[in-house]
């Protein structure tokens, strides 16, 4: 089944360069940083498949291919981490992610032990990493109420992104805080918002529950871990909320130590291996382009060829569709009957946060160093507002849209872009290319409907659960 010719005959006009963008999260600037450019940050071409689609001019086609590489590249190595290809470190990090032990206790009145929440206020031992990021649903939050932001130990800000082709970006988090997985996994650990836990609790129950598999992959535990008095589940973290839960932590004795750092650290280092695993895969998009040319119907082939000639892969570049940079995009701040409204300032604050880390891919608890925060400015100042590009392979399963859910559906999402993003609601100054695209309304559901072809089967069902006990 072919695209249809007057659709192609309509756009003949288009130069093919980037215009604004069709993006489903972060996209449609410069002034962005991943680390590396957008060719690296992806996995490249991979080599273009050889195929028939006679209908589709060259220039749509060469970049249609650079999205669909004749096989999908694996994650590229991770120099932070030298236990990232590592299988026992893996199946650690697997155990580790489905544990809610490490967590201390429920601070925010709306744990009221609903099927919404995690438990009941006072409760600890009741958040895990899977809490948030849930493997049946492509490892995203579908639990919390609304399904913008999550609610485990309280609120959190921003909504919990899908942790699927995690391993291809150099740079994490919405706002780029966290440049390793470890550093990432400190992070929700420490939250009052998350895990509401602390360094010490954390490496005392590796001690207590994961000795020996620790051991194994690691090396012996610190026998510095023995001069700390052993922490209650309910003394991990704080005892009620912080006046400002997002910079403010409680931490405990040995939080400088170390010995009791480089155990968190190594938490983080199983956890990262684990999700290195997690892949989207290959989708019916990618079938289209290398040979099956029944795969897409003519609306979904219609809907490509609109991703490139609207510049969406200008931004959503490469196998895995991101060139994980930060833009502002004029999303106006989430309003929610949760939280008071918050002005996030995104990846301005972000950005600066992961050079200044001590817990960073430069730091001395990374392995090594690739360059991830090279291209980060000295002045962050201008991405104020700014958000990563989220990759869009499964984006058709995510119950809403960026950073903090604010739009509801994939439709919301195309009609954002439409009409060049929102004039007000959000710091920092929306990128000049977020300007309306023009489509009509026939073109914004054939842009939906190819964007639903980039749902692929999703992570290995044997990686959706804790691994079965020895």
């Amino acid at each position: 089944m072919s695209v249809l010719p007057a659709l192609l005959l309509a756009l003949q006009g288009c130069s093919g360069e980037p215009e604004a963008t069709g993006d489903t999260g972060d996209t449609g600037g410069t002034g962005g940083t991943g680390g590396t450019d957008a060719t690296d940050a992806t996995g490249g071409t991979g080599g273009a498949p050889e195929t028939s689609h006679p209908d589709l001019p060259e220039d749509v086609l060469t970049r249609l291919q650079a999205l669909s590489p004749a096989t999908l590249p694996e994650a590229p190595p991770d120099a932070s981490n030298a236990y990232a290809d590592r299988a026992d470190a893996a199946a650690l990090g697997q155990r580790m992610f489905f544990d809610p032990g490490f967590s201390g206790p429920l601070l925010d009145d709306d744990n009221d032990g609903a099927p919404e929440t995690l438990g009941s206020q006072g409760e600890a031992g009741r958040v895990s990493c899977a809490g948030c990021h849930m493997g049946e649903a492509d490892f995203l939050d579908q639990r919390s109420t609304k399904r913008q932001i999550s609610l485990a130990s309280g609120w959190t800000r921003r909504r919990t992104p899908s942790l699927l082709d995690m391993g291809h970006a150099g740079i994490l988090t919405w706002d780029g805080r966290r440049d390793t997985a470890y550093n990432q996994a400190m992070g929700v650990i420490e939250s009052p918002l998350e895990f509401n836990s602390s360094r010490l609790f954390v490496a005392q129950r590796v001690a207590k529950e994961y000795k020996d598999d620790y051991e194994a992959v690691f090396g012996p535990l610190p026998a510095a871990l023995d001069d700390y008095e052993e922490l209650a589940p309910e003394d991990a973290g704080c005892s009620e909320m912080p006046e400002d839960p997002l910079t403010e932590r409680c931490p405990k004795d040995g939080h400088d130590d170390p010995d009791v750092i480089r155990v968190v650290v190594n938490v983080g280092k199983a956890l990262g291996a684990y999700q290195r695993q997690l892949d989207c895969g290959q989708s019916r998009f990618d079938d289209w382009m290398h040979g099956d040319l029944d795969a897409l119907n003519e609306q979904e082939q219609a809907g490509a060829v609109l991703f490139v000639q609207k510049g969406c892969d200008g931004c959503h570049s490469g196998a895995y569709m991101s060139d994980q940079k930060f833009y502002n995009l004029g999303v106006a701040r989430l309003d929610s009957m949760f939280i008071l409204p918050y002005e996030d300032p995104g990846a301005g604050p972000g950005l600066a946060g992961a050079k200044d880390d001590i817990l960073n891919s430069r730091g001395e608890f990374s392995d090594g160093y690739d360059g991830r925060l090279d291209d980060i400015p000295e002045d962050t100042a201008d991405l104020t507002g700014a958000f990563r590009t989220p990759g869009l392979r499964c984006i058709g399963r995510r119950p809403t849209f960026m950073h903090a859910g604010q739009l509801r559906s994939l439709e919301d999402v195309v009609l954002f872009f439409n009409r060049g993003g929102d004039n007000g609601g959000y710091l920092g100054t929306k990128d000049q290319r977020m300007v309306p695209l023009e489509m009509t309304q026939e073109e914004r559901e054939q842009l939906v409907a190819f964007l639903r072809t980039l749902d692929g089967p999703g992570a290995d069902s044997a990686l959706l659960e804790p691994p079965a006990a020895d």
